[in-house]
């Protein structure tokens, strides 16, 4: 049957209607309109505790030897004399439009020396979860298949001695084994994707080992214990016996598939301590990304890079857990429709 021409561009609007109106739609848009007062929160706390730190910026560049005529002045060219709210909002509506302000120390605009430590970050954090989670979801499916068993004892040993190490301990004694002992990676230093892959990965191999580790020790004994209760005590898994089901199935099929929800709300919610980690192992192995330039930033009192910063790190984790709330639904249909 031939179709009027344009019945598609006809239809086009109808289609975009009932995508905006569907569950997942408002599901999102709730969660970002909720995301709104959080970020606005987070940045007034910023700039409130920032203030409070005592010097700024023009008494930095200035050194210990500049006359207090001399940083007055510094301080009105860079409008820094300017009461605290005034600066606020000021920043706040730059913020809006995407411009998060030049930066007092440099002269560069933020968003552009976000934007280019933003990848290095990215990958960091990135290949950490890939790391810790490919890693913790087999050993924990592993142990729980038969509880108490060797490979049971020995994965709950290690991810207890991961848990009692900081990861900027773990960093350090990485750098001492592996790139002072044996010279195997690189203490130091970053080589860009651009200019090599397999240069990428061998210099990030230890700053992704040392979050990963940490992380990858978290999920294990989170993910093991929760499907060992599911199967020793829910009716769903008895049932399932009850009806032939192997226990492989019950586990892959069964258990794991439930204790996945706990597992995407601890993976979302831990994304604020991953990053408050990040900003140590990158001063540590000299990484350029965020969390060495906020740390440059608090040491030479560029408030505004600092701002900027906490703000991306706060965007960042209101998009994992959107993306948790994503996963749900998609894991169970059925709380697209709920109240939450």
């Amino acid at each position: 049957m031939a179709t009027r021409p344009g019945a598609d561009a006809d239809r086009a609007p109808g289609r975009l209607a009932a995508l905006l109106a569907s569950p997942g739609a408002r599901l999102v848009g709730k969660r970002l309109l909720m995301a709104v007062p959080i970020l606005l929160g987070v940045s007034v706390l910023t700039f409130w505790v920032l203030n409070l730190i005592p010097g700024n910026a023009a008494q930095q560049l200035l050194g210990p030897e500049a006359t207090p005529e001399q940083v007055r002045t510094l301080e009105q060219q860079l409008g820094l004399d300017q009461p605290g709210y005034v600066r606020y909002l000021g920043w706040l509506g730059s913020a809006v439009t995407g411009d998060l302000g030049t930066s007092l120390v440099s002269g560069q605009p933020v968003t552009s020396q976000i934007g280019e430590r933003l990848a290095v970050s990215g990958e960091l954090v990135g290949l950490a979860f890939v790391v810790s989670l490919g890693l913790a979801i087999p050993v924990a499916l592993l142990a729980a298949y038969k509880p108490g068993r060797m490979f049971d004892r020995v994965s709950m040993l290690v991810s207890i001695t991961g848990l009692s190490v900081a990861n900027y301990v773990l960093a350090l004694l990485l750098v001492l084994l592996f790139a002072v002992e044996l010279a195997l990676f690189p203490a130091i230093g970053f080589v860009p994707l651009s200019e090599s892959v397999a240069g990428n990965l061998h210099s990030m191999a230890l700053p992704v080992a040392a979050i990963a580790f940490p992380l990858f020790c978290f999920y294990t004994r989170f993910l093991r214990g929760d499907l060992v209760d599911q199967l020793q005590g829910e009716d769903y898994v008895t049932t399932a016996r009850a009806k032939g089901i192997g226990p492989g199935q019950v586990l892959l099929r069964h258990a794991f598939r439930n204790s996945s929800f706990g597992l995407i709300t601890v993976v979302g919610l831990n994304l604020g301590t991953l990053i408050g980690g990040t900003v140590i192992v990158e001063q540590i192995f000299a990484l350029p990304g965020i969390g060495q330039l906020m740390l440059q930033a608090i040491n030479t009192r560029d408030f505004v890079v600092v701002q900027a910063c906490v703000l991306v790190f706060a965007i960042v984790a209101v998009l994992a857990n959107l993306l948790a709330d994503l996963l749900y639904a998609v894991l169970d249909p059925r709380i697209r429709y709920g109240s939450r």
